[in-house]
């Protein structure tokens, strides 16, 4: 009964620990668009709340650049999730074929990025 337990495949491992990480760039993209969602359902509550105080609405550049902002987050977290299933089915056929080799540039293209819409985020921030 144990050894219909065991796989026969010896890179179980290997394999459980490539499908941990395609979850946790799952989980990063997920995190990354439900920050996008809220900034531009922000910008709408902001403009909302801003009207019923009897004010005048913030203005419609800032309105439109926290929507932008807040669809390029979630475009960008589509893209994430597309970047991560490829990477998780490349690292996969390497550790089938025993070819495995580490490479880092998908995590330095997605923190540079990342990075560079945080600055931005802050700048814009700054500005209003």
């Amino acid at each position: 009964m144990k050894d219909e337990l065991l796989n026969d495949n010896p890179h179980v491992r290997e394999h459980l620990a490539n499908e941990r990480t395609l979850l946790a760039w799952i989980r990063t993209s997920i995190g990354i668009m439900a920050f996008g969602f809220v900034i531009v359902k922000f910008s709408l509550f902001v403009t909302q709340f801003s009207l019923i105080l009897g004010k005048s609405a913030p203005l419609e550049s800032s309105s439109t650049l926290s929507s932008s902002i807040g669809t390029l987050l979630v475009a960008f977290s589509a893209l994430i999730l597309l970047l991560a299933y490829l990477k998780f089915k490349q690292t996969e056929k390497q550790i089938r074929h025993q070819t495995f080799l580490s490479s880092s540039s998908l995590v330095l293209g997605l923190t540079v990025a990342i990075l560079i819409l945080s600055i931005l985020l802050v700048l814009y921030l700054i500005k209003i």
